[in-house]
């Protein structure tokens, strides 16, 4: 099985969501010794925003490609090619002011390409990309799950996803991280049962 392993936190080891999103991958590779792990900090080695010169880059034949235009190329075939690969993904996705960073929708943005993870007919989107298992490791200052303030960030995932045709989706949660020192660690803790829960059967 391969296994893809995402962080976005930029907080290093001072994040949650980077605490447990190693803790949900190292769960999957104690139940599954036949794991392949490969692993993107999408903080540290930040993408590119989509732009118009992400659009002309594609657009423009292979020899006629300036320098920024082939790595350009080459950074989104490989993520696009890391993403289809993968038959499970872990996501840590911290809130940052009320959505995903701004990093994790970057490589969202990259993997979400017509044609190849969705497509439209006649009866509208179809998703290209399912088959795969997801574990979002979802932390917040706040509480947000389930309301208003939260569908930029876990609803918003899970409809992406939804509409690349992945469906197996589990959440593991820490939420009102900033609320004081014993709700963050009950916070984690919750998380941690969450992630033994999980794979006690796998």
């Amino acid at each position: 099985m391969k296994l893809l392993h995402l962080d976005s936190s930029i907080l290093g080891d001072a994040s949650a969501s980077r605490q447990l999103s190693r803790a949900v991958v190292q769960a999957w590779q104690a139940a599954n010794a036949g794991v392949q792990l490969s692993y993107r900090d999408l903080a540290t080695d930040a993408y590119a925003h989509l732009s118009a010169a992400s659009l002309v880059a594609g657009g423009t034949p292979a020899e006629l490609r300036d320098a920024a235009q082939k790595a350009e190329v080459k950074l989104a075939e490989e993520t696009l090619e890391e993403f289809l690969a993968a038959d499970a993904i872990v996501i840590g996705a911290p809130m940052y002011n009320f959505t995903v960073p701004t990093q994790l929708k970057a490589w969202i943005d990259r993997i979400a390409v017509a044609g190849k993870t969705f497509a439209y007919d006649e009866n509208g989107p179809k998703g290209l990309a399912g088959g795969k298992k997801v574990v979002i490791v979802s932390t917040a200052g706040g509480i947000h799950a389930g309301q208003p303030s939260g569908q930029a960030h876990e609803a918003y995932l899970v409809q992406v996803l939804n509409f690349l045709g992945i469906t197996d989706i589990e959440i593991v949660r820490a939420e009102g991280l900033a609320y004081g020192e014993d709700p963050r660690s009950n916070a984690i803790k919750g998380a941690q049962q969450r992630i033994g829960e999980l794979f006690a059967a796998a």
